[in-house]
């Protein structure tokens, strides 16, 4: 999913998690960071989830978009999704 997002013109990084969800058991959340000359809007949130929907199957498209400003890393870089699970539970 994270490589459908970057393919997004306004997406510049992302991270992807399962949240829990009453209805359908666990659905995908994305984080975005926006490129430069985007700005976060519900349109710009529905745009990249039909963007997504196109390129991959209809379940696995993104149904809560939340931007954000940075994402939690490692000191090599990587993603620490831990993390990101943990504030979606909160």
């Amino acid at each position: 999913m994270e490589s459908a997002l970057i393919e997004h013109k306004a997406v510049a990084e992302s991270a992807v998690i399962g949240k829990p969800d009453p209805t359908r058991g666990q659905i995908v959340k994305a984080y975005v960071i926006l490129a430069k000359g985007f700005t976060a809007s519900e349109d710009l949130a529905r745009d990249i989830q039909e963007f997504c929907r196109n390129l991959t199957a209809p379940y696995k498209y993104p149904r809560e978009i939340e931007f954000v400003d940075a994402l939690p890393k490692t000191i090599s870089g990587k993603i620490r999704r831990v993390e990101l699970r943990q504030a979606s539970k909160e």
